[in-house]
């Protein structure tokens, strides 16, 4: 019966949807509550504490976290889930991935290392004045530079 303002809030931020059309090009880095979908280009970084579609015409040059993943496009930089990253046949990966669970169907590409079975820590948004961690970052960063030399 009775709730706080700031509940009511983030209530209605998780139920949002947000979409970067098809041909749409953005330079910077998305942070939201809601679902986005990505049909567009996006140089830049996406965090959600939702789900993140990036459809076939979809092109990421920036790492991904969210809760849920579902990608069909193209994405340069590493991909954090905490729940199931579903990779689409079209799906193509330059990155490391960091996912709890892990569906791949036929013809989905990935030129990078994967961790799974890892719960990532709690997104947290950079608008709060906090950065997003997770628990694997750096040993994904130890491993890159491990590779280069």
């Amino acid at each position: 019966m009775f709730q706080n303002k700031d509940s009511k809030k983030t209530n209605q931020s998780v139920n949002n949807s947000n979409i970067i059309g098809k041909g749409t090009v953005l330079d910077g880095n998305i942070e939201t509550h809601g679902n986005i979908r990505i049909e567009g280009k996006v140089n830049g970084s996406v965090r959600t504490r939702s789900k993140a579609a990036l459809g076939k015409s979809s092109y990421v040059e920036g790492n991904i976290m969210a809760q849920n993943a579902e990608i069909e496009g193209e994405v340069i930089g590493t991909v954090e889930v905490n729940g199931i990253l579903t990779l689409k046949p079209t799906a193509v990966i330059h990155g490391d991935i960091t996912t709890n669970k892990l569906v791949v169907e036929s013809g989905a590409t990935l030129n990078g290392g994967c961790k799974m079975g890892v719960t990532v820590k709690t997104i947290k948004m950079e608008s709060n004045d906090q950065t997003q961690t997770s628990v694997l970052q750096p040993q994904l960063q130890a491993s890159k530079k491990a590779s280069v030399l």
